[in-house]
């Protein structure tokens, strides 16, 4: 068997036809590497739609890179001798096909990155690390941006982007003479509820997405979730048809309803493509574009478009490079020491508190919830109950099929939990159940008050939202956008507190958390 010159390395969200670890492939002398291993889907308790989504991803890019006369070295998860780790796959096929070099595009996970430079290192061969160009910006650009500045905003980065770019500007000012248009934004549906919604569009699996769905209720049947619901987009065909078809029918409606939730209704005004982004089936300027197009051939109100751009041009790019910038240790932070245990009942939705059994059952049905689900049920409660965020973020990495940590780590660790202190945002997201029974339906079938903070009736959210501000008080109270929360707290009389702070413990106490 010929030496190989290079072997190119292609991780599960590196789907890019376009990945310059693939510029030059002459194919006699190189070959593609891939490999599903069951590590990566056990490093977290992986949600079974979120193996399949890799897994199903992997076998059609296998199978277009083939087509195109390329030589791929793939190993199944099922495969008998498969060695269960990207690391031990790839040291049997250095020593099976002595390359030249390795070729990488630079890994969305540290310690991925770090796995594979160690096995590279242990054989004495070169790594050759790409940067990756399926981002706006570069490491570097964001590390740029960092220098001297005291504080890091996502306000001023996205300008800078907006700027570099062109997208939404007129010269150098912004359209409509804003950067943002929150105040427009961001409203509830009301009690009529949504009305009739636009069903996205479905992917139907085909033969290599259902053998995919069979090995792994095979191989991770003990794994949470589901794959009865699964028809996302796994090829840059399919996602590009899911991009479109939001452009055309939600993406009109999305900047109102963005933040809304609803009872059974799983995507509401939603994109769908945040996992074909992340595994880089879609490109993000060419997502950007399309939104941007459709505002100025007038299809799309500004405060929609420019709304849905700031989540992929904005947010997108931020936390990428905050994840760079600050891992590894980044993950052990834990500014206000929470130390509870994640509840039981995020791997079963088996509470009585509505919201989050309504976000929790759709995340095992379905490997989604969209943000605000995320960031202001699932995300909130455990910011109030004070769960350690190491043990949120695994669970979040675990179930969602979208979740690559580059992007995960920051969101839930900085915006979800403040475990950062302040670097990824200015104040913790903390609220009571007054903001769920305002931004949904979710209260309306609940055994619990979002006005009572003690009692039998007393909303957990409530409840714990005060125990929250008073047991951190000693950290919150030089946070001036906490200015206001702090002195409705200094409001409640003594003997109340007490009975909040006893109320709190007893749902501390029914949750099996001491």
């Amino acid at each position: 068997m010929s030496k190989l010159r290079n072997l190119i390395v292609v991780l599960g969200d590196q789907l890019s036809d376009q990945s310059p670890a693939l510029d030059g492939f002459h194919p006699k002398q190189d070959a593609i590497w891939m490999a599903e291993v069951r590590d990566e889907s056990r490093h977290v308790w992986s949600h079974k739609a979120r193996s399949t989504y890799f897994l199903s991803a992997m076998r059609h890019f296998r199978d277009q890179q083939k087509s195109l006369g390329r030589k791929v070295l793939y190993t199944q998860l099922d495969d008998v001798s498969n060695a269960g780790s990207l690391s031990a796959e790839l040291e049997k096929s250095i020593k099976s096909r002595t390359p030249g070099a390795i070729r990488l595009t630079e890994p969305g996970d540290f310690r991925v990155k770090k796995s594979l430079e160690e096995t590279a290192r242990g054989h004495r061969i070169p790594l050759q690390l790409v940067p990756d160009n399926h981002f706006i910006s570069s490491n570097q650009e964001f590390e740029e941006h960092c220098r001297d500045r005291k504080q890091l905003r996502l306000e001023f980065f996205y300008r800078e982007l907006r700027k570099k770019t062109g997208i939404l500007m007129e010269g150098s000012e912004p359209l409509g003479g804003a950067w943002n248009f929150d105040s427009e934004n961001r409203k509830s549906f009301g009690k009529k509820g949504p009305g009739l919604l636009p069903v996205p569009v479905a992917f139907e699996p085909d033969a290599n997405t259902r053998q995919v769905i069979q090995t792994v209720e095979k191989w991770l049947s003990d794994n949470p979730g589901s794959t009865k619901n699964f028809d996302w987009p796994v090829t840059t065909e399919q996602a590009r048809a899911a991009l479109k078809d939001f452009i055309e029918h939600r993406l009109p409606h999305f900047g109102d309803y963005q933040d809304a939730m609803w009872t059974s209704q799983t995507w509401l005004y939603h994109s769908r493509i945040s996992a074909a982004l992340n595994l880089k089936l879609l490109n993000p300027m060419e997502v950007i574009r399309a939104a941007e197009k459709a505002y100025h051939l007038g299809r799309v109100p500004l405060p929609a478009a420019e709304g849905f751009i700031r989540q992929i041009l904005g947010w997108r790019e931020y936390v990428r490079g905050i994840y760079w910038k600050f891992m590894p240790d980044y993950l052990e932070r834990n500014a206000l020491n929470a130390q509870q245990p994640l509840p039981a009942f995020f791997w079963t939705a088996n509470t009585d508190m509505h919201c989050l059994r309504e976000t929790i059952q759709q995340t095992l049905d379905y490997g989604y919830a969209h943000h605000i689900q995320r960031l202001m049920i699932t995300g909130l409660f455990s910011l109030l109950l004070g769960v350690q965020p190491k043990a949120i973020h695994e669970w979040y990495l675990a179930v969602y099929v979208d979740a690559v940590e580059w992007v995960e780590v920051p969101n839930v660790i900085g915006m979800s939990q403040f475990a950062d202190g302040g670097v990824m945002a200015s104040k913790p997201y903390a609220a009571s159940g007054a903001y769920i029974n305002r931004m949904s339906n979710y209260c309306q079938g609940c055994r619990y008050k979002p006005t009572e903070s003690t009692g039998e009736e007393a909303c957990p959210f409530t409840t714990l939202y005060w125990d929250f501000l008073d047991r951190n008080l000693p950290l919150l109270k030089g946070n001036m956008r906490m200015a206001m929360q702090l002195k409705n707290l200094q409001r409640i009389p003594g003997s109340e507190l007490q009975a909040l702070r006893k109320k709190a413990r007893s749902i501390q106490e029914s949750l099996h958390v001491n």
